[in-house]
């Protein structure tokens, strides 16, 4: 899977639409194999994106769970620790 989709469940806030978008516009690059589209597949690409984009938000809106909304700052410094091991950078 793409290093660059995140998830976007069980986060309080709720992903935005930007966020959805973003990731679906990440998933149809990462299966076509293309970063920007030629001029004849922009379209199909765009559609892609579109329904996706709406896949996805239907499944934030329907998910459940029981555990507790995860906090995107304590995420995101997990995240950043992971990456200084990985990396073998300091730790933000």
């Amino acid at each position: 899977m793409c290093r660059n989709i995140k998830p976007l469940f069980n986060f309080e806030p709720v992903a935005t639409e930007q966020e959805i978008a973003a990731a679906s516009l990440q998933f149809v690059r990462k299966i076509s194999g293309f970063t920007a589209p030629s001029k004849v597949n922009e379209a199909v690409f765009e559609q892609a994106v579109q329904d996706i984009t709406l896949i996805a938000q239907r499944l934030m809106d329907t998910l459940v769970t029981n555990a507790e909304p995860r906090n995107r700052e304590v995420e995101a410094q997990k995240s950043r620790e992971r990456n200084a091991i990985r990396f073998g950078t300091k730790e933000v």
